[in-house]
């Protein structure tokens, strides 16, 4: 599987509670934060659901 880079470049203030929840669960804390995942399935989806908050990089 492939290595991704996952950073939170825009807020999740104001956002539905469904995208807080899947920034949570990527592990993103904050604004400029950066995680490390392994490209399954279940991470892809939750990325796929807040793709305009974050830029994703293949490592």
């Amino acid at each position: 599987m492939k290595k991704l880079k996952v950073t939170q470049v825009r807020s999740s203030i104001g956002r539905p509670a469904r995208q807080k929840r899947s920034l949570q669960a990527l592990g993103l804390r904050k604004m400029h934060h950066s995680v490390e995942h392994e490209g399954t399935p279940q991470i892809l989806g939750m990325i796929e659901s807040v793709k305009h908050l974050v830029v994703v990089e293949e490592i």
